[in-house]
């Protein structure tokens, strides 16, 4: 048995929320959590909409019935199949969506890359991997791949303004992969903070308001 692989062309969609007007200062690239979709995600952020932020939430790659085969659907970044290809995959889609959209607008404006869950991992691949700015990675539920050498990308990583969110009841991201993850930030010297809540897996509107400056 040979494995073959084949690029073909692919319909991938994305939300948005907000208005590309010489108003806008912040673009938020909002990345989904396992088996989420990208437009409902995209409503937790509607307590920190503003006219001066636009927000983008691209949608996983793979999309599936979440309970069998009918009812509700949720989508996914990547899985252990091919995972190199999916990777690359979804840093060439979301530099696309961000080319698309940010041709009109001003170099200044800042860009926020914000994953959640799995999606802090896809937001972190895209930020370092891709070739867009990424001025602000903000890591919610989960840290940086494993498979990222952070000394080789010290330099990238030097440049963003990095911040590790989680809930203090998170059953995932726990209390040691926490101290397991800072402690790998530390050696590698990345600059960082860490802002926890009183909450489990989810995103929280005083952390959002926080992070926007409300």
């Amino acid at each position: 048995m040979q494995r073959h692989t084949l690029c073909i062309p692919k319909t991938a969609r994305f939300f948005t929320e907000g208005r590309l007007t010489p108003e806008v200062k912040e673009v938020w690239f909002c990345f989904h959590g396992y088996a989420q979709v990208a437009d409902s995600f995209l409503e937790e952020f509607r307590t920190i909409r503003s006219p001066a932020r636009l927000f983008v939430a691209p949608e996983g790659l793979s999309r599936f019935y979440r309970r069998g085969g009918s009812g509700p659907i949720g989508a996914s970044w990547m899985t252990s199949i091919d995972r190199t290809d999916e990777i690359d995959d979804y840093v060439r889609f979301v530099d696309a969506v961000h080319d698309g959209l940010l041709r009109s607008l001003k170099p200044e404006v800042g860009v926020h890359a914000l994953g959640f869950s799995q999606g802090a991992a896809t937001a972190a691949r895209w930020a370092l991997l891709g070739h867009a700015r990424v001025h602000r990675l903000t890591l919610w539920g989960e840290g940086l791949p494993p498979d990222l050498d952070l000394l080789s990308l010290r330099a990238k990583l030097g440049g963003l303004e990095l911040s590790l969110v989680r809930g203090t009841r998170d059953p995932i991201s726990g209390a040691e992969r926490r101290r397991a993850e800072e402690g790998r930030l530390r050696a590698s010297g990345v600059p960082y903070r860490c802002v926890e809540f009183e909450g489990g897996h989810e995103l929280d509107e005083g952390v959002l308001g926080e992070l926007a400056g409300c």
